[in-house]
């Protein structure tokens, strides 16, 4: 039985391996010149938070155009690779042998059914873990460097933090959860449906919906986030609007750039609560003297922000909370397709 499934798993198998061989081939081409130039900027010792944005800044602006091609699609082949895992190994797992009518026949061999599942989800949800895996290790060992210098420039925006839906999602051991997941998605659905192309668009749609809504609703409930009061540093504000006479300021903590997840941040006075900060006409100057001056006009107003985030440290918690999660639901999955096709 584990032959026949190789037999007929092989071609796809052929197919990821010489993908994952060509990535590897071009990772190790430019991996070694992106290590030198970040081990030459001083990134790896700077202690002084203003100093590390500074040689981060420097460091993303001489990467070569490659190197940024390269970040950007790694991040986008590991968000769509479990999906199309799931697409393309696990929906046609049983409808393959529904259309082809020969279900019957390998179903009523000396090989039981439960048996015969088993063997095909375990062996080919391996393969699909296996390539997440090995596709997830290469480009987070590669991105590393660009990571951290992304994280230490002081990025606003919440996708390219360590904790942030992009990065997280496309790193470390996560992707193995949710191949094994989307794997197992498909396999349901074709149980379910036996048909191949509407299992495989059922397969993306409800992958594509899970990992849509994950990262919004249900991840910062995983673990209690924590909550601090800290001074506000103008250097740190990114964003300031006039709304009807009165300043709106956005501002990031000092500690977001080692990659906490910042949930939400209110700015208050020094009693305590909320203020209202009147608008300051150079503020809204737009030029650089006059963004200076508010910035200088700013800090003498001694604001705090009140912020609810989840640590940096916590980032392999939730790797490994969130990857049992989606293990555990794709064997939840799997037990519902061999009984399914027992009780079929």
């Amino acid at each position: 039985m584990t032959w026949l499934t190789w037999r007929q798993s092989r071609a796809q198998a052929i197919a990821a391996a010489a993908a994952l061989a060509a990535l590897a081939v071009a990772l190790a081409v430019t991996g070694p010149s992106l290590v030198h130039l970040y081990d030459t900027n001083g990134i790896a010792t700077c202690s002084l938070s203003r100093t590390c944005r500074t040689l981060a800044d420097n460091f993303e602006a001489k990467l070569a155009g490659t190197d940024a091609i390269l970040y950007g699609v790694g991040i986008l082949v590991l968000l769509l690779a479990p999906g199309l895992l799931g697409v393309f190994w696990g929906a046609p797992l049983v409808t393959r042998e529904a259309e082809a009518r020969t279900l019957p026949l390998a179903w009523n061999q000396s090989v039981p059914r439960t048996q015969w599942m088993a063997v095909k989800l375990g062996l080919v949800g391996l393969l699909a873990m296996a390539t997440a895996g090995l596709l997830s290790l290469m480009l987070t060992w590669w991105s590393s460097p660009i990571d951290t210098a992304i994280n230490l420039s002081g990025s606003t925006r919440i996708d390219l933090t360590r904790l942030g839906p992009a990065l997280f999602d496309s790193r470390d051991i996560t992707p193995v959860g949710y191949a094994a997941f989307a794997f197992a998605l498909g396999v349901t659905a074709g149980v379910l449906i036996r048909r191949t192309v509407p299992a495989m668009a059922a397969t993306l749609a409800g992958y594509a919906f899970v990992q849509f809504a994950w990262p919004i609703w249900i991840r910062q409930h995983l673990i209690a986030p924590a909550h601090a009061v800290v001074a506000l540093d103008p250097a740190n504000i990114f964003q300031i609007r006039d709304v009807n006479g009165s300043m709106t300021l956005s501002a990031l903590p000092t500690f977001s750039q080692q990659g906490a997840w910042v949930l939400s941040s209110q700015i208050i006075g020094p009693s305590g609560r909320p203020i209202r900060v009147p608008a300051y006409p150079p503020c809204m100057s737009g030029s650089n003297n006059g963004m200076q001056a508010c910035l200088a006009w700013i800090g003498r107003l001694h604001l705090r922000q009140v912020v609810t985030y989840e640590p940096a440290s916590r980032f392999w918690e939730f790797q490994w909370t969130e990857t049992a999660i989606f293990v555990g639901a794709a064997v939840a999955l799997a037990g519902f397709c061999v009984w399914r096709i027992r009780a079929r």
